[in-house]
């Protein structure tokens, strides 16, 4: 199966679930502990790309969450990373990622991690190829301001080997900090 079709499946799995969550028979009583609803965050991330010929990552992006409970949620996350590359070796490399993810608070309601798999579109430079995106993550979240610190990999997109070949599998340490709210 193509990774596009792995992230097609990904994301009707990601969506089912979020609607399974409200099936309930008719003759039970709903009982709410927590307000379930969604989020939606807008960011920006900055980071460190440990493979020629990128150096530095810029990028925003639109995250809309869905609360499970008051400690678990799913995510799904789009918008635009640019990788850019160190001195005059090449060009840089634009993409759009399409995540879903799972978030669980661990410590105090505020600290988390997070798991996100996707794809990322690559748009810029005559440079089309679909790559698969891995992404763990840790952060702080209050009501409205979310810090994470994340690591990705990009299994698909070219590098240049410590030889001077050409390679695949990009990876790099970013911060994302957003604002949020919800609907």
């Amino acid at each position: 199966m193509k990774i596009t079709g792995k992230i097609k499946m990904l994301f009707v799995f990601a969506v089912s679930m979020i609607f399974a969550n409200n099936v309930q028979g008719q003759e039970t009583k709903k009982v709410n502990n927590y307000d379930q609803g969604f989020k939606l965050g807008f960011g920006v991330s900055g980071g460190y790309s440990s493979n020629d010929p990128y150096k530095l990552t810029l990028g925003a992006d639109a995250r809309l969450q869905y609360d499970l409970t008051k400690r678990y949620s799913l995510t799904l996350t789009t918008g635009f990373t640019n990788l850019f590359v160190s001195e005059a070796e090449g060009n840089d490399l634009g993409f759009i990622p399409a995540k879903a993810g799972f978030k669980a608070f661990i410590w105090n309601d505020e600290f988390y991690v997070m798991g996100e798999a996707g794809a990322a579109f690559a748009v810029t430079n005559g440079y089309n190829n679909t790559s698969l995106i891995l992404a763990p993550s840790i952060g702080y979240a209050t009501k409205y301001i979310d810090v994470s610190l994340r690591y990705e990999h990009y299994s698909d997109f070219p590098k240049m080997n410590n030889d001077g070949t050409t390679g695949k599998g990009i990876r790099q340490v970013g911060i994302r900090l957003a604002y949020g709210f919800e609907l």
